[in-house]
């Protein structure tokens, strides 16, 4: 079969940390092949977003056939997607093509603070991402925005994930880097089964583009052939350990290091 082929659809980050530049960087230090399709161009850094210029619906439709016209796609990783009519438009061509695995990364705010969606994507996301992606990896702030709930606790992360299956997400990974704790905790749960996974909280400034890579890592490992569950596990180790290893690149909130294990210690 070759290598494996993942295809991110987000946002580009000028600034090289996050977005569509965090995914491709994940894919290549998992061993994929990675292919892009750009949604947005967001002038940001690791301080503040700048602004946000959104690519057109039929520009997103138009690059997504050119990748499914041409590869063999193994997994798919959703990140930015800004509006409606790009949500509607991704969820029609994935619906189209049915790749064999997609995880959905809702980005409603980036790290440094700037939104990065419109009004009403919450909805739409519900709508028309959630019945195409296998799972969705929201952070505590974006399952709070899908809910409703106030999540301040395990036990809430446990709750709010399965309130997200009952609205039609397939999985979920709910990611409890919000939560106060000695320990980055998240919760996986697969519409039947909830694991908790946990890893020891590294006390980093350096995050921008966690949420992005975290998801990338899972797309990476399904496309290897991992289960879910080893799948999530994995990709908790690889980002606990590019946050460990990450050094200082701009003023703000820097970048992980994508590629600890083939670069000397900085």
């Amino acid at each position: 079969m070759g290598v494996k082929i993942c295809l991110t659809i987000a946002g580009s980050d000028c600034s090289g940390g996050a977005g569509i530049q965090a995914d491709l960087k994940t894919f290549a230090a998992h061993g994929c092949y990675g292919a892009s399709v750009i949604t947005s161009v967001v002038a940001e850094n690791t301080s503040k977003v700048i602004s946000v210029y959104n690519v057109p619906a039929d520009e997103v439709r138009k690059q997504i056939d050119a990748v499914f016209e041409d590869m063999r796609v193994d997994a798919v990783k959703l990140g930015m997607i800004p509006n409606v009519d790009v949500i509607e438009a991704v969820a029609e061509r994935l619906k189209f093509y049915r790749p064999p695995f997609v995880v959905c990364d809702p980005v409603f705010e980036a790290t440094s603070g700037g939104a990065l969606s419109a009004e009403g994507a919450t909805k739409a996301y519900e709508e028309h991402i959630f019945p195409v992606a296998n799972l969705i990896t929201p952070n505590i702030p974006e399952a709070e925005a899908f809910t409703g709930m106030n999540i301040e606790s395990v036990s809430d992360m446990c709750a709010a994930a399965k309130w997200l299956c009952s609205m039609g997400a397939k999985a979920v990974l709910l990611k409890g880097g919000h939560l106060k704790s000695s320990e980055a905790e998240d919760v996986l749960f697969d519409g039947k089964e909830t694991v908790l996974i946990k890893q020891k909280m590294i006390n980093s400034q350096n995050t921008h583009g966690t949420g992005c890579t975290l998801s990338s890592a899972i797309a990476a490992g399904m496309a290897k052939g991992f289960t879910l569950k080893e799948a999530a596990i994995s990709a908790k180790d690889y980002i606990t350990k590019a946050i460990e290893n990450s050094y200082v690149v701009g003023k703000g909130h820097s970048p992980v290091n994508h590629f600890y294990a083939y670069w000397d210690k900085l």
